[in-house]
Protein backbone atom coordinates (compact mmCIF):
# COMPACT_ATOMS: atom_id res chain seq x y z
CA UNK A 1 0.00 0.00 0.00
CA UNK A 2 1.33 3.29 -0.71
CA UNK A 3 -0.02 6.21 1.70
CA UNK A 4 0.51 9.84 0.46
CA UNK A 5 1.72 12.04 4.22
CA UNK A 6 1.82 15.21 2.55
CA UNK A 7 -0.86 16.21 0.15
CA UNK A 8 -3.33 19.50 -0.28
CA UNK A 9 -6.80 20.30 -1.13
CA UNK A 10 -8.61 24.01 -0.45
CA UNK A 11 -12.23 25.02 -0.96
CA UNK A 12 -13.05 27.62 -3.35
CA UNK A 13 -13.74 30.05 -0.87
CA UNK A 14 -10.28 29.81 1.25
CA UNK A 15 -8.68 29.56 -2.24
CA UNK A 16 -10.55 32.97 -3.39
CA UNK A 17 -9.25 34.44 0.24
CA UNK A 18 -5.89 33.73 -0.03
CA UNK A 19 -3.22 35.69 -1.75
CA UNK A 20 -1.29 32.87 -3.59
CA UNK A 21 -3.41 29.68 -4.23
CA UNK A 22 -4.75 28.73 -7.56
CA UNK A 23 -7.99 26.98 -8.32
CA UNK A 24 -5.40 24.11 -9.40
CA UNK A 25 -5.50 23.29 -5.78
CA UNK A 26 -8.76 22.51 -5.60
CA UNK A 27 -8.96 20.36 -7.73
CA UNK A 28 -9.75 17.13 -6.30
CA UNK A 29 -10.61 14.88 -9.22
CA UNK A 30 -7.06 15.56 -10.49
CA UNK A 31 -5.65 14.44 -7.26
CA UNK A 32 -8.08 11.15 -7.52
CA UNK A 33 -6.64 11.05 -10.95
CA UNK A 34 -2.99 11.03 -10.50
CA UNK A 35 -3.53 8.73 -7.75
CA UNK A 36 -4.57 5.93 -9.86
CA UNK A 37 -2.17 6.65 -12.62
CA UNK A 38 1.18 6.91 -10.20
CA UNK A 39 -0.32 3.51 -7.61
CA UNK A 40 -1.10 5.69 -4.84
CA UNK A 41 -3.91 3.93 -2.65
CA UNK A 42 -4.68 6.59 -0.01
CA UNK A 43 -3.59 10.34 0.75
CA UNK A 44 -3.67 12.84 3.77
CA UNK A 45 -5.19 16.21 2.88
CA UNK A 46 -3.18 18.65 5.34
CA UNK A 47 -3.50 22.26 5.41
CA UNK A 48 -0.91 23.90 3.12
CA UNK A 49 -1.19 27.51 5.82
CA UNK A 50 -2.57 30.12 4.32
CA UNK A 51 -3.58 34.15 4.91
CA UNK A 52 -7.21 33.55 4.22
CA UNK A 53 -7.99 34.10 7.81
CA UNK A 54 -7.52 37.90 6.89
CA UNK A 55 -10.19 38.18 4.77
CA UNK A 56 -12.64 35.77 6.12
CA UNK A 57 -13.02 37.54 9.89
CA UNK A 58 -10.10 34.84 11.82
CA UNK A 59 -9.20 31.20 11.74
CA UNK A 60 -12.26 30.42 13.03
CA UNK A 61 -14.14 30.95 10.15
CA UNK A 62 -11.70 29.04 8.12
CA UNK A 63 -11.19 26.06 10.28
CA UNK A 64 -15.11 25.61 9.47
CA UNK A 65 -15.18 26.12 5.88
CA UNK A 66 -12.09 23.94 5.49
CA UNK A 67 -13.19 20.77 7.94
CA UNK A 68 -16.31 20.69 6.36
CA UNK A 69 -15.26 21.22 2.92
CA UNK A 70 -13.01 18.20 3.89
CA UNK A 71 -15.35 16.32 5.55
CA UNK A 72 -17.39 16.12 2.17
CA UNK A 73 -14.13 14.79 -0.04
CA UNK A 74 -13.78 11.84 3.02
CA UNK A 75 -17.51 11.10 2.53
CA UNK A 76 -17.33 11.37 -1.58
CA UNK A 77 -14.55 8.85 -0.99
CA UNK A 78 -13.89 7.16 1.96
CA UNK A 79 -11.49 5.12 0.87
CA UNK A 80 -8.99 7.83 -0.63
CA UNK A 81 -8.67 10.52 1.58
CA UNK A 82 -7.78 10.94 5.60
CA UNK A 83 -8.64 14.34 6.94
CA UNK A 84 -6.09 16.71 9.10
CA UNK A 85 -8.41 19.18 10.84
CA UNK A 86 -7.23 22.46 11.44
CA UNK A 87 -7.60 24.36 14.45
CA UNK A 88 -8.50 27.57 15.40
CA UNK A 89 -5.39 28.39 16.80
CA UNK A 90 -5.37 30.80 20.03
CA UNK A 91 -8.43 30.48 21.41
CA UNK A 92 -8.07 27.34 23.86
CA UNK A 93 -11.29 26.42 24.56
CA UNK A 94 -12.51 26.80 20.26
CA UNK A 95 -9.46 24.51 19.26
CA UNK A 96 -10.17 21.33 21.50
CA UNK A 97 -13.95 21.77 20.55
CA UNK A 98 -13.47 21.99 17.36
CA UNK A 99 -10.89 19.11 16.87
CA UNK A 100 -13.28 16.93 18.98
CA UNK A 101 -16.03 17.83 16.26
CA UNK A 102 -13.77 17.08 13.48
CA UNK A 103 -12.93 13.69 14.73
CA UNK A 104 -16.04 12.77 16.62
CA UNK A 105 -18.12 13.83 14.22
CA UNK A 106 -16.72 14.33 10.71
CA UNK A 107 -14.58 11.44 10.38
CA UNK A 108 -11.21 13.03 10.48
CA UNK A 109 -8.10 11.03 11.74
CA UNK A 110 -5.12 13.41 12.25
CA UNK A 111 -4.63 17.31 13.06
CA UNK A 112 -2.76 19.50 10.79
CA UNK A 113 -0.91 22.19 12.81
CA UNK A 114 1.79 25.26 11.04
CA UNK A 115 5.08 25.31 12.73
CA UNK A 116 4.13 28.73 13.76
CA UNK A 117 1.74 31.23 14.94
CA UNK A 118 2.59 34.87 14.59
CA UNK A 119 6.14 33.72 16.20
CA UNK A 120 4.09 31.21 18.52
CA UNK A 121 5.76 28.15 18.34
CA UNK A 122 4.13 24.36 18.85
CA UNK A 123 5.82 24.46 22.02
CA UNK A 124 3.54 27.03 23.79
CA UNK A 125 1.19 25.90 26.57
CA UNK A 126 -2.41 26.50 24.78
CA UNK A 127 -1.05 22.89 22.28
CA UNK A 128 -0.79 21.23 25.66
CA UNK A 129 -4.50 20.12 25.93
CA UNK A 130 -4.55 19.10 22.19
CA UNK A 131 -1.65 16.85 22.92
CA UNK A 132 -3.07 15.37 25.23
CA UNK A 133 -5.80 14.51 23.36
CA UNK A 134 -3.77 13.16 20.27
CA UNK A 135 -2.29 10.94 22.47
CA UNK A 136 -5.00 9.37 23.85
CA UNK A 137 -7.12 9.23 21.03
CA UNK A 138 -3.36 8.41 18.71
CA UNK A 139 -3.90 11.45 16.53
CA UNK A 140 -0.94 11.92 14.75
CA UNK A 141 -0.25 15.62 14.14
CA UNK A 142 1.14 16.91 10.51
CA UNK A 143 3.00 20.34 11.00
CA UNK A 144 3.64 22.08 8.04
CA UNK A 145 5.75 25.27 7.44
CA UNK A 146 3.80 28.56 7.98
CA UNK A 147 4.32 30.42 5.07
CA UNK A 148 2.51 33.44 6.73
CA UNK A 149 5.73 35.72 8.27
CA UNK A 150 7.69 32.67 8.98
CA UNK A 151 11.17 33.06 10.72
CA UNK A 152 13.36 35.77 8.99
CA UNK A 153 10.37 37.41 7.22
CA UNK A 154 10.53 40.76 9.18
CA UNK A 155 14.43 40.89 7.56
CA UNK A 156 13.85 39.09 4.28
CA UNK A 157 10.96 39.32 1.83
CA UNK A 158 12.06 38.01 -1.56
CA UNK A 159 9.57 35.32 -3.65
CA UNK A 160 12.24 32.84 -3.79
CA UNK A 161 13.90 32.93 -0.52
CA UNK A 162 11.33 33.26 1.76
CA UNK A 163 9.96 29.68 0.16
CA UNK A 164 13.36 27.75 -0.25
CA UNK A 165 15.34 29.10 3.40
CA UNK A 166 12.60 31.05 5.44
CA UNK A 167 9.61 28.04 5.65
CA UNK A 168 12.29 25.22 6.31
CA UNK A 169 14.16 27.25 9.07
CA UNK A 170 10.91 27.76 10.70
CA UNK A 171 9.93 24.41 10.90
CA UNK A 172 13.55 23.69 11.66
CA UNK A 173 13.12 25.93 14.75
CA UNK A 174 9.95 24.37 15.66
CA UNK A 175 11.67 21.04 16.04
CA UNK A 176 14.19 23.24 18.25
CA UNK A 177 11.78 24.41 20.79
CA UNK A 178 9.39 21.37 21.05
CA UNK A 179 12.64 19.94 22.07
CA UNK A 180 14.10 22.43 24.41
CA UNK A 181 11.08 22.99 25.69
CA UNK A 182 10.61 19.32 27.11
CA UNK A 183 7.26 19.07 24.82
CA UNK A 184 9.04 16.26 22.96
CA UNK A 185 9.96 14.27 26.28
CA UNK A 186 6.45 15.11 28.07
CA UNK A 187 4.09 13.94 25.25
CA UNK A 188 6.76 11.26 23.50
CA UNK A 189 3.68 9.18 22.60
CA UNK A 190 2.54 12.07 19.94
CA UNK A 191 3.75 11.31 16.39
CA UNK A 192 4.64 14.80 15.17
CA UNK A 193 5.12 14.67 11.86
CA UNK A 194 7.06 17.17 9.87
CA UNK A 195 6.69 18.06 6.30
CA UNK A 196 9.98 18.65 3.95
CA UNK A 197 12.49 16.25 6.11
CA UNK A 198 11.94 18.39 9.20
CA UNK A 199 13.55 21.76 7.81
CA UNK A 200 17.33 21.26 8.19
CA UNK A 201 16.95 19.21 11.05
CA UNK A 202 19.00 15.94 10.05
CA UNK A 203 22.10 18.08 8.77
CA UNK A 204 22.62 19.86 11.84
CA UNK A 205 22.37 16.26 14.22
CA UNK A 206 26.04 16.21 14.71
CA UNK A 207 26.22 20.16 15.68
CA UNK A 208 23.28 19.52 17.92
CA UNK A 209 25.26 16.57 20.21
CA UNK A 210 28.41 18.19 19.76
CA UNK A 211 27.76 21.97 20.87
CA UNK A 212 24.74 20.55 23.68
CA UNK A 213 28.04 18.49 25.26
CA UNK A 214 30.65 21.22 25.06
CA UNK A 215 27.70 23.76 26.69
CA UNK A 216 26.58 21.58 29.55
CA UNK A 217 30.57 21.10 30.37
CA UNK A 218 30.33 24.30 31.52
CA UNK A 219 26.86 24.30 32.44
CA UNK A 220 25.55 27.10 30.10
CA UNK A 221 22.48 24.91 28.70
CA UNK A 222 20.25 23.17 30.69
CA UNK A 223 20.11 19.70 31.47
CA UNK A 224 17.89 17.37 28.94
CA UNK A 225 18.93 14.12 30.39
CA UNK A 226 19.95 12.77 26.76
CA UNK A 227 21.64 14.10 23.84
CA UNK A 228 19.78 15.83 21.21
CA UNK A 229 19.82 13.83 18.64
CA UNK A 230 18.39 10.96 21.09
CA UNK A 231 15.44 12.81 21.79
CA UNK A 232 14.88 13.90 17.95
CA UNK A 233 14.84 10.50 16.56
CA UNK A 234 11.12 10.52 18.53
CA UNK A 235 9.43 12.51 15.23
CA UNK A 236 8.52 12.07 12.43
CA UNK A 237 9.19 13.25 8.95
CA UNK A 238 7.84 13.23 5.41
CA UNK A 239 9.80 13.45 2.44
CA UNK A 240 7.39 16.25 0.22
CA UNK A 241 7.90 15.16 -3.46
CA UNK A 242 11.68 14.95 -2.82
CA UNK A 243 13.68 12.76 -5.08
CA UNK A 244 17.54 13.55 -4.51
CA UNK A 245 19.41 11.53 -2.06
CA UNK A 246 20.85 14.32 0.60
CA UNK A 247 17.74 14.22 2.11
CA UNK A 248 16.56 11.03 2.95
CA UNK A 249 20.44 9.74 3.94
CA UNK A 250 20.17 12.13 6.84
CA UNK A 251 17.04 11.04 7.86
CA UNK A 252 17.72 7.94 7.64
CA UNK A 253 20.68 8.37 9.80
CA UNK A 254 19.06 10.69 11.91
CA UNK A 255 15.26 8.80 12.82
CA UNK A 256 16.01 6.13 10.72
CA UNK A 257 13.43 4.48 7.94
CA UNK A 258 10.59 3.88 10.68
CA UNK A 259 10.37 7.21 11.04
CA UNK A 260 10.06 8.61 7.29
CA UNK A 261 7.15 8.66 5.68
CA UNK A 262 6.56 9.08 1.69
CA UNK A 263 4.43 12.50 0.80
CA UNK A 264 4.25 13.86 -2.30
CA UNK A 265 3.67 17.68 -1.57
CA UNK A 266 0.65 17.51 -4.33
CA UNK A 267 -0.66 19.62 -6.30
CA UNK A 268 2.87 21.92 -5.58
CA UNK A 269 4.91 19.36 -6.89
CA UNK A 270 2.86 17.45 -9.82
CA UNK A 271 5.49 14.75 -10.57
CA UNK A 272 4.14 11.74 -8.38
CA UNK A 273 6.40 8.91 -9.62
CA UNK A 274 9.68 10.09 -9.86
CA UNK A 275 9.21 10.44 -6.06
CA UNK A 276 8.09 7.27 -5.20
CA UNK A 277 11.09 6.06 -7.64
CA UNK A 278 13.65 7.87 -5.14
CA UNK A 279 12.19 5.79 -1.87
CA UNK A 280 12.44 2.44 -4.16
CA UNK A 281 16.20 3.72 -4.91
CA UNK A 282 17.35 3.49 -1.45
CA UNK A 283 20.11 1.59 -0.42
CA UNK A 284 17.81 0.41 2.12
CA UNK A 285 15.48 -3.45 2.60
CA UNK A 286 12.41 -3.55 0.71
CA UNK A 287 10.28 -3.63 3.64
CA UNK A 288 12.06 -0.34 5.04
CA UNK A 289 10.95 0.81 1.48
CA UNK A 290 7.19 -0.38 1.81
CA UNK A 291 7.16 1.01 5.38
CA UNK A 292 8.37 4.68 3.93
CA UNK A 293 5.79 4.39 1.21
CA UNK A 294 2.68 3.59 3.08
CA UNK A 295 3.35 1.04 6.06
CA UNK A 296 4.72 3.32 8.86
CA UNK A 297 1.69 5.77 7.69
CA UNK A 298 -0.86 2.57 8.05
CA UNK A 299 0.48 2.06 11.57
CA UNK A 300 0.30 5.14 13.07
CA UNK A 301 -3.00 5.33 11.67
CA UNK A 302 -4.12 1.43 12.48
CA UNK A 303 -5.33 0.78 8.98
Amino acid sequence: MIIDSHSHWLPEEIIKNAHFFSPAWGNIEAQVAIMRDSGVDRAVLSYPTTDAHLKLGGMSKVCAVYNDRVAEIIQRYPDKFIGAAILPVGKPDEMLSELKRATETLGFKAISLASSYNAIYLDDPMFFPIYRLAQAKNLPIFVHSQIVNPIGFERVQDPLLTPVIEYVFDTTICIGKLMMSGVLAEFSNVKFIFAHFGGVIGHLAYRFDATYQMLRGINFVKDLKANPTELLKNIYVDTSGDKRPANFLSALELVGPEHILWGSDWPAKKEITGSIEAVKDLDISETDKQNILGGNLASILGL
